[in-house]
């Protein structure tokens, strides 16, 4: 977490500073006097001696705070069934979704206030430093979560990237359990569960209207076409018959098949026809969280729950800019070098055209799988601890391609059952520069998510909640930081993916600026857009998706350039 960089509270450090000054006078004070001091008055009666306070009980404390925090590891997993099978926890319960109900979310709501209530009655001064740190962990998770609540996310999350259920359910089904009996009889359970699971969603998608939260347009009609797309597939090839796939087990395919059909199909129509004929009129034009009840406090919210740092917008937006000025200044340097230009809107223009493009999807999974495997080979020259978890590089499924970014990361099972996953966007790979494929490799693999996550999960000393949980602002500040550490390990091939690097830091500071900026300062989409295409190598798809995904998860995109900086300053 990045505590370090939170505020101080001026007014009370100066209060500390004056109570010490007055202290130290106090003690030191010499009284001068020429005269006898008078007698001393008449001792008063003595009175009953109060017993002194008991002193903190270190070991008692640290029992109580691990103890809180192995009742929101157990209550968490409980609620999100499907997030247990997604950390691949061994005796996870794969057969359920969760109660994404109104009533759902008000009692995991009561859950983090008790939690947060009985936390904040222990003396955290007086905690040893392992559980200092579990206290200070769960404290963050807790109050940023309650905080953000004023955003009233589940009303309005109607989103065409990976906090879409589309995204996570497809992705779930991809990994879900079918190597036993049981196992697949889980499967089943849980996808007749899908139906249920959409209907609600309907329902806290109408409550939203009727409170007036709802989500922008122009993310509502990208879900209804990847809805479409859903709907359009065969059975075949639809992800949630994708088990019955892998298992290979004639009985099981059956029993599945006409879950998908006849349960699971509908249940998509009807959530999609409500998106096309109800939501679609009612959702908002304005892309901005701001256009929300209570918006601008929202997105405030949302910065300190995916950063853990307290940063105005308009403090973000200068702050990406003036990194955009450093890397432009970088990138002059390499146009001048080996591109015959000293124009970075020249040179990513360039790079963005042949030779430097890929001529197939597969050329761009085989050059990302270069990059990791040179990276995985460098790794124990440079770290203490090697995680033994493999990760593999795939390309997203294509109904999600178009509305993806450009790569995201899947942690290992705990079993190694699975193992770590970078999915890579291959979409229309001829207008897909080469240059920050290989630096997006590192980002999500080695020495990045995939290093990082793995080393979190494999370790045992640690307590459970600092292995299955986090915050952007550490995971996506380190994952863009060891974008440059492949750097010092010479991982680039060459100039054109240094660019890359660059590039994609630009990505990462222009985020700073057009997140602020959409969801804050009045920015259009169009106006954003053309940021991110005058100042990176993204394609016009990829700039478009990533802009779209930013409206969707107000102040997620802050956390990479925020997080990196502090790494680079506690190193």
């Amino acid at each position: 977490m990045l505590r370090a960089m939170r505020p101080t509270t001026c007014l009370h450090a100066a209060s500390l500073v004056l109570a010490t000054a007055l202290t130290a006078c106090a003690g030191t004070r010499v009284i001068q006097t020429t005269t006898v001091p008078p007698p001393p008055p008449p001792a008063e009666p003595a009175e009953a001696a109060v017993p002194a306070p008991a002193a903190p009980d270190p070991a008692a404390a640290a029992t109580a705070v691990d103890g809180l925090a192995d009742r929101y590891v157990a209550a968490y997993f409980e609620h999100f069934p499907d997030a247990a099978t997604g950390e691949g926890i061994a005796g996870a319960d794969h057969g359920r979704l969760p109660d994404n109900s109104l009533a759902g979310l008000a009692a995991w709501h009561a859950v983090e206030d008790e939690l947060l209530a009985e936390l904040r009655a222990v003396d955290a001064a007086a905690l040893p430093t392992e559980a200092r740190l579990t206290h200070d962990f769960l404290a963050d998770l807790l109050e940023s979560a309650i905080g953000r609540r004023i955003c009233h996310i589940p009303l309005w999350e109607v989103s065409p990237t990976w906090t879409g259920w589309q995204s996570r359910y497809a992705y779930l089904a991809s990994i879900q359990p079918v190597g036993t009996a049981e196992e697949r009889q889980m499967a089943v359970a849980r996808f007749r569960e899908l139906p249920r699971f959409l209907d609600q969603e309907v329902d806290r998608l109408r409550e939203g209207v009727r409170l007036g939260y709802t989500a922008p347009r122009v993310n509502v009609a990208r879900v209804i076409e990847q809805m479409d797309s859903l709907l359009a597939l065969p059975l075949a090839d639809s992800p949630f018959y994708q088990p019955a796939v892998r298992a290979e087990d004639e009985a099981f395919a059956a029993e599945l098949a006409p879950v998908v059909e006849d349960q699971v199909q509908p249940a998509i129509r009807r959530y999609r026809d409500y998106l096309a004929d109800e939501y679609l009129p009612a959702a908002r034009e304005d892309i901005a969280v701001a256009a929300n009840p209570e918006g601008a406090a929202c997105y405030r919210a949302a910065v300190r729950y995916h950063t853990s740092v307290q940063m105005s917008p308009e403090e973000i937006h200068r702050l990406g800019q003036e990194q955009m000025e450093i890397l432009l200044a970088q990138m002059r340097e390499i146009g001048e070098r080996s591109f015959a230009t000293a124009d970075p809107e020249q040179l990513l223009e360039r790079v963005g055209e042949p030779p430097y493009t890929f001529s197939s999807r597969q050329e761009m999974v085989d050059y990302a799988r270069a990059a990791v495997a040179r990276a995985e080979a460098a790794i124990p020259e440079w770290f203490g601890i090697v995680p033994t978890a493999e990760v593999v590089v795939v390309p997203y499924p294509e109904f999600r391609e178009r509305s993806a970014p450009g790569g995201e990361y899947s942690a290992a099972s705990d079993a190694g059952d699975r193992p770590g996953t970078y999915y890579i966007n291959t979409y229309r790979p001829e207008t897909q520069s080469k240059a920050g494929v290989e630096a997006t490799a590192f980002h999500e693999a080695y020495p990045g998510h995939h290093l990082q996550i793995s080393i979190a999960k494999e370790r045992q000393d640690t307590h459970p909640i600092q292995r299955y949980f986090g915050t952007s602002g550490f995971s996506e500040g380190w994952a863009l930081y060891t974008e440059r550490l492949a750097e010092e390990m010479e991982l680039y091939s060459g100039d054109v993916d240094l660019l890359g690097l660059l590039s994609n830091e630009a990505l990462r500071a222009a985020r700073l600026v057009v997140d602020s900026g959409m969801h804050a300062l009045g920015w259009s989409r169009e106006q954003a857009l053309d940021y991110l295409l005058d100042h990176t190598a993204e394609s016009r798809d990829l700039a478009a998706a990533e802009i779209d995904r930013y409206i969707a998860v107000p102040g997620q995109a802050t956390a990479y350039m925020i997080g990196n900086l502090e790494i680079r300053r506690l190193r």
